[in-house]
């Protein structure tokens, strides 16, 4: 994340310049849009508030609102802008002190300079808002996930949640690359799983009788990786399931909010998963063809895949003089791989994604898989996005995203920069080490085909996760419901086909 200076001025007069610009672009904005995927925000209230300039930008948008001729395009804009704000102030509540108090639990002698030394070097993710530092909510944990130092000053074990089992080579990985290599075949070890989802609202989140509308995540039938897809129930009955085309599929239901009572929607499904590998031999790849179907997996998609200066200089800096893809995208996912994972704030609340990662140097799955597709399109690779959940044989889960890389002559092939580069042990094959470029543990469940797709039905509303799609989305007539509204759970159950993983 950029910083930002500490002292921050309000000018009246560039206030006054900046509504005008606002005002000028909007009124020539006609494009229609989609509720739910907010259109962009003009960028320079977009620049205010990336700065932490809150009070200017609500100042601009409270007057470019308050003139006529707005398009409802323009509107929704505005609007959604003033919401980031609304967002941002969620995930950054925490001020030097608070920040502090939550370091010493884990370094009880923790000394102002050493805080100052750490916040100066980035690690320690904060915004100044119209002058006031806040700290985000997660940076006293993520400290110790960025810097050994810290880490070795520690007084007590981490706190962080722990990785997941596929992160580290197991048998799982080794039984997939033996059967793969076997059978000849990409998708393997298939199992069955019954999975339930739920999701809760609040107590009086909303008025009584007022109706709830619901969409919790579906999973995609994707040859080789998941399919025979069972809707088994729903809670309330009557789900409807978005077709199988949907990029960002979901099952959709409303209920009536009952006083006092939380609101629960439940969705139960079965499918078949599949563990994958794809033995690729780096010779043999060469640069694709770009026919109209792969075209846009090589173009930039604003706001998140966007081809910067910087990401050109950071991509020239990695591949150096390689020409062969597959080389060159290990060269890349090895990059992204080196920066260290950390909790991040809401998508919805980042300009631009791709570029927030390669500046703050740390990211979560979905930032360093949107950084990994900017570099690979970027070097002519066709890359796009894949993203739902994962879990395990024993009481680990959590929501995921990675990606598919295409390399002729072999295809889309799976790549999980999160999980990175395994470490073989002695007697087994080198070629595990890059399992997570060409091949996919079968632990997962994928929604999402894309980013940033419009959901069927279409909320009537911004979303409240603007970019992915797992924990599912609320609204009512009144408005969206964000995440600081409801609760969400997932369960799963093995029904057969399951391996013996260590």
């Amino acid at each position: 994340m950029t910083r930002v200076p500490g002292k921050q001025r309000k000018h009246d007069a560039a206030r006054r310049t900046l509504a005008g610009a606002v005002l000028a672009a909007l009124l020539g904005c006609a494009t229609p849009t989609l509720a739910s995927l907010p259109p962009p925000g003009p960028p320079a209230i977009v620049a205010q508030i990336d700065h932490g300039h809150f009070d200017a930008a609500r100042a601009a948008i409270a007057q470019a609102l308050a003139q006529p001729g707005l398009t409802p395009e323009a509107r929704e804009a505005l609007e959604f802008q003033r919401e980031r704000m609304h967002r941002i102030l969620l995930d950054f509540k925490l001020t030097a002190d608070d920040a502090k108090a939550r370091i010493r639990k884990q370094i009880p002698d923790l000394t102002d300079a050493e805080f100052a030394r750490w916040d100066d070097a980035g690690l320690i993710e904060h915004m100044v808002i119209d002058g006031r530092t806040l700290y985000f909510n997660r940076a006293p944990s993520n400290l110790f996930l960025l810097s050994a130092e810290a880490r070795d000053r520690r007084g007590a074990p981490p706190t962080s949640p722990p990785n997941g089992p596929n992160e580290t080579l197991n048998d799982h990985h080794r039984a997939a690359f033996r059967e793969a290599l076997q059978s000849g075949k990409t998708g393997v070890l298939p199992m069955r799983v019954r999975v339930t989802q739920t999701l809760t609202v609040d107590p009086d989140a909303v008025p009584a009788g007022e109706t709830l509308k619901a969409w919790i995540p579906y999973p995609r039938a994707i040859p080789g990786q998941q399919d025979d897809i069972e809707l088994v129930a729903s809670q309330p009955a009557g789900a409807r399931v978005a077709p199988a085309d949907t990029l960002q599929r979901t099952a959709y239901m409303e209920a009536p909010a009952k006083a006092g009572q939380p609101t629960v929607f439940k969705l139960t499904y079965e499918l078949t998963l599949r563990a994958q590998y794809h033995p690729i031999d780096p010779a043999k790849v060469v640069p694709a063809t770009i026919t109209p179907e792969l075209k846009p997996f090589v173009e930039p998609r604003p706001p998140h895949i966007v081809f910067t200066d910087d990401m050109r200089a950071f991509s020239r800096k990695v591949v150096g003089n390689e020409k062969n893809p597959y080389r060159i995208a290990q060269k890349l996912f090895a990059a992204v791989d080196r920066i260290p994972w950390a909790g991040a704030r809401e998508y919805s609340t980042i300009t631009n994604i791709g570029d927030y990662t390669l500046h703050a140097g740390h990211g979560d799955c979905g930032e360093q898989t949107l950084l990994l597709l900017t570099l690979l399109r970027m070097n002519g690779i066709p890359a796009r996005w894949q993203s739902g959940w994962m879990f395990s044989d024993g009481t680990y889960d959590n929501i995921h995203d990675w990606g598919q890389v295409y390399f002729a002559p072999y295809g889309w092939v799976p790549v999980d920069v999160t999980f990175g580069q395994l470490e073989p042990k002695p007697g087994d094959d080198p070629r595990l080490r890059w399992f997570y470029l060409g091949g996919l543990d079968a632990y997962r469940i994928a929604f999402n085909d894309d980013y940033s797709r419009p959901f069927v039905p279409a909320k009537q509303f911004p979303r409240s996760e603007t970019v992915d799609s797992q924990r599912g989305e609320v609204e009512w007539r009144g408005g969206n419901l964000y995440f600081d509204k409801w609760d969400y759970h997932f369960d799963w159950q093995f029904l057969h086909g399951r391996d013996n993983k260590k």
